[in-house]
């Protein structure tokens, strides 16, 4: 975490070097994360009116907050690759664990999402709440997201584990047109 990445970002993202957007919040990543510890420390100073006020925004808004969010992402890679269930075939252990739908917004559905990398839905069963594809679909609707890859009812059906899982999923898949509101098609 406090090393440099010696992975060779040339070699497997270059679409990601070409993004200006995402190479200027990379330079940007400092002052970004000072920001996000200074802005609670500020709000609550102008709030409360108060040292205490203030240092109490910046432990729970800044502090807080930063170290669950922390949490719940590196339990993506290992939380999900120990406990759960996996309905969907694939040459790993991952697995989806439903307790965490909220906290994680969707990424804890990650063995769809090991079936299937490039689909921007993780949550593909009737049952899955999917927060991150319900801000993807709006955003694809207003321009700000291209290229999008929805996985289709048959594609899921096919990366079924078993035969029984097959015949038991619940699809709760449509696929997108502009007549579909963009909340109620995830």
């Amino acid at each position: 975490m406090f090393a440099p990445d010696p992975t060779d970002v040339q070699r497997f993202a270059p679409d990601l070097l070409r993004d200006r957007d995402l190479c200027a919040v990379d330079r940007l990543f400092p002052i970004l994360a000072i920001s996000s510890l200074a802005v609670p420390l500020v709000l609550g100073w102008a709030l409360f009116g108060s040292l205490a006020g203030a240092l109490s925004a910046l432990f729970w808004a800044g502090i807080v907050r930063t170290v669950l969010l922390h949490h719940i992402t590196w339990s993506i890679n290992s939380v999900y690759h120990l406990w759960g269930r996996a309905p969907f075939a694939t040459t790993d252990d991952s697995t989806n664990v439903a307790a965490l739908s909220v906290v994680a917004l969707g990424e804890n559905w990650h063995n769809f999402h090991h079936s299937s990398p490039a689909s921007a839905r993780h949550g593909v069963l009737a049952h899955q709440v999917d927060p991150s594809a319900r801000l993807i679909r709006p955003l694809e609707l207003v321009g700000w997201a291209t290229k999008v890859r929805w996985p289709t009812s048959g594609q899921i059906t096919a990366l079924a584990s078993t035969a029984s899982d097959a015949s038991q999923l619940r699809l709760r898949h449509r696929q997108p047109s502009a007549c579909h509101s963009a909340l109620s098609w995830v």
